[in-house]
């Protein structure tokens, strides 16, 4: 029965993949309607950086118009602006110049070449879109490289934007001519009524050709050289260059319906390492379960019987284990402010992220809203600090603390401080650059203003009614006198621990933060929140029994300082995080340059602080409800 259950959650969450609630109303088209086609942004893989597209010489409109942008978009970069390609729907365009009269080319400066050199050895994508609908280049491959299989039909995967140029040996060729090809799907109208179109997909083929071999007419039109007799359009970076920006467009009908135009963009080809990974991690949190409940559950009711006899008073002098720190283990560690700061901030953290991804999972953050899950991230993590403040109070009263106001000051700021102090560092750097990456100052001053007049209110009046409320109730009494540690084995030692403790929470979840680092540094769109939503369970279930197994042994060990050792150890998977992530950068990225590996450490030092915060705290409330479990459970005198 249980079985069962499983398997029909997975499928459910299975379907929710490819579940859609569109992020805006589709647009009809009649047939001559022009197609506005927008640019977003260039991006590399190799630097980090990302440039607004009339940061090169592109061909300009007469206007140039930004689109209004929401948090999210403009914290990613996104710089939306309109460009002179003229497309109207279902009307083909065999050959056009894009700007400059065709008998008069456009002339690169010296310094302009020289840009547009630098960026087509740094790889550099252009991205466009159509009806919001983002660019993509085919890439067309055969799976299996056999002879009698080459007949068979080819894979065909989607790259995101277009290349701008390519190197050939020591030479820089950019893209000139873009050969746009947009789907569209005909709506079912009825027959007195015109016909109406919605574009369902955005293909391009970026040629490079050169000036001498297009030719051009006073119209703006051109004709294409054949394939194989051009030349591409070689940019000298060491003197002034002439060239023409030229397009067509070509239109074709598809069975695609609007609802389901993203899944081009969506379909991972490697579903099944996911579901590979899926039921690896419930297997071995199922088999952590079964180890923990017969160890831990066992010895637990032997320990508790025995310690339950009163029959044999030479027994109970010489009682041994965990009933023997009864008077020490609820007293309170060094540092309480900090650590219920800490636990609060960990807390808003996993309210949260468990928001977010249960609402992307319902498909409410489709990538068609551009920027929507980061702006949905920050405004929640702004409103869920009553949560954060509330359990910090709690857990700081608990702890016998007195000084409330402070330590709501530093549940508010601590966390927020440390990852706004490495961001705006971070930010000078790219502000150097010229990148579109770079936040400006009125979102910086917008988002200080959110923190200090919506998160700091807020962890104000959680902290004020968790610090008023009773505190948790221990079972036991605190003795006045601490009672004297003995030495401990090596393998208790802290770092051993954490060693120990980050392997299969990790392990339950690695595969996941492949395709999570992927979407990050190599402009991937990730959308398997049906996945993400299950390996976040299996990570809370994974943290909260190690967490508990770690302080069990640890009390046996007569050592009675486990709260912020408890946080520490069950934050361990971060670690593990840290290293993946120096392995990813080694062997995944081509990044050479200083600043992008700055950047690139920069904000993983963030990723792996926010981690561990969240796996402590989930940690550190499972270790305390089984320590007040268990001595609830053993008579003292």
């Amino acid at each position: 029965e249980r079985l069962r259950y499983v398997l029909g959650l997975l499928l459910l969450l299975h379907s929710t993949d490819s579940f859609y609630v569109p992020g805006v109303a589709p647009i009809n088209f009649h047939r001559n309607d022009p197609v506005e086609i927008k640019a977003v942004k260039l991006t590399s893989s190799r630097t980090q950086l990302p440039y607004e597209y009339y940061s090169l010489p592109f061909c300009q409109p007469s206007k140039i118009t930004y689109k209004a942008e929401n948090l999210g978009e403009v914290l990613r970069g996104d710089r939306i602006v309109n460009t002179p390609f003229q497309v109207s729907m279902n009307v083909e365009k065999k050959c056009e110049v894009l700007c400059n009269l065709p008998n008069k080319p456009v002339t690169l400066t010296v310094e302009q070449s020289k840009l547009i050199a630098e960026r087509i050895r740094e790889d550099y994508y252009v991205h466009l879109i159509a009806d919001n609908l983002p660019v993509a280049t085919r890439l067309e491959f055969y799976s299996n490289r056999e002879e009698e299989e080459k007949k068979k039909e080819k894979d065909v995967q989607f790259e995101h934007g277009y290349r701008l140029g390519f190197m050939d040996g020591n030479k820089f060729y950019l893209h000139n001519h873009l050969s746009f090809i947009l789907y569209y799907h005909r709506e079912d109208v009825e027959e007195s009524q015109e016909h109406t179109y919605r574009v369902v997909r955005f293909e391009v083929i970026p040629q490079s050709i050169k000036l001498e071999d297009l030719k051009t007419d006073e119209k703006s039109m051109c004709t294409l050289p054949e394939a194989t007799g051009s030349a591409p359009q070689e940019i000298d970076p060491t003197k002034e260059n002439q060239l023409l920006f030229t397009y067509s467009v070509h239109w074709e009908e598809s069975d695609i319906k609007w609802a389901s135009r993203w899944d081009t963009y969506l379909t991972m080809s490697d579903v099944q390492i996911h579901w590979f990974s899926i039921i690896n991690s419930v297997v071995v949190v199922f088999f952590l379960s079964g180890i923990l409940s017969m160890i831990i559950i066992r010895t637990l009711r032997k320990d508790i019987a025995n310690y339950n006899k009163e029959d044999d008073i030479e027994d109970t002098m010489e009682e041994s284990g965990w009933k023997l720190v009864h008077g020490d283990v609820f007293r309170p560690p060094q540092y309480p402010m900090i650590l219920s700061s800490l636990l609060g901030s960990g807390i808003q953290l996993f309210c949260m992220i468990l928001i977010v991804i249960f609402v992307a999972m319902l498909g409410m953050l489709s990538p068609s809203s551009r920027g929507a899950l980061m702006t949905t991230a920050c405004f929640l993590f702004m409103f869920m600090g009553v949560f954060g403040g509330f359990f910090a109070g709690r857990l700081y009263r608990t702890l016998k603390g007195h000084r409330w106001k402070k330590g709501a000051f530093c549940t508010a700021t601590l966390y927020p401080g440390v990852v706004f102090g490495i961001c705006f560092v971070l930010n000078c750097f790219i502000w150097g650059k010229h990148s579109s990456g770079a936040v400006p100052f009125p979102t910086m001053v917008a988002l200080l203003c959110m923190w200090f007049g919506i998160s700091l209110p807020l962890v104000y009046l959680g902290y004020y009614f968790g610090f008023r409320k009773q505190p948790y109730d221990n079972p036991v009494r605190t003795n006045q006198i601490p009672r004297q540690i003995p030495e401990q084995r090596w393998y208790m030692n802290k770092f051993v621990g954490i060693l120990m403790a980050g392997i299969l929470p990790f392990g339950a979840m690695f595969i996941e933060l492949f395709f999570i680092f992927s979407a990050i540094w190599e402009n991937q769109f990730y959308y398997l929140f049906g996945f993400l939503f299950l390996v976040f369970i299996i990570l809370v279930v994974s943290c909260s029994q190690i967490s508990i197994v770690m302080v069990y042994f640890q009390l046996c060990a007569e050592d009675y300082r486990w709260w912020w050792r408890t946080f520490l150890v069950s934050g361990g998977s971060a670690f593990y995080v840290l290293i993946y992530a120096v392995f990813y950068f080694v062997n995944k990225l081509d990044i050479v340059e200083f600043i992008p590996s700055l950047l690139y450490f920069g904000y993983t030092a963030l990723m792996v602080l926010s981690f561990w915060l969240l796996t402590g705290t989930i940690g550190f409330y499972a270790a305390y409800m089984f320590v007040r479990k268990i001595y609830a459970a053993v008579k003292i005198d």
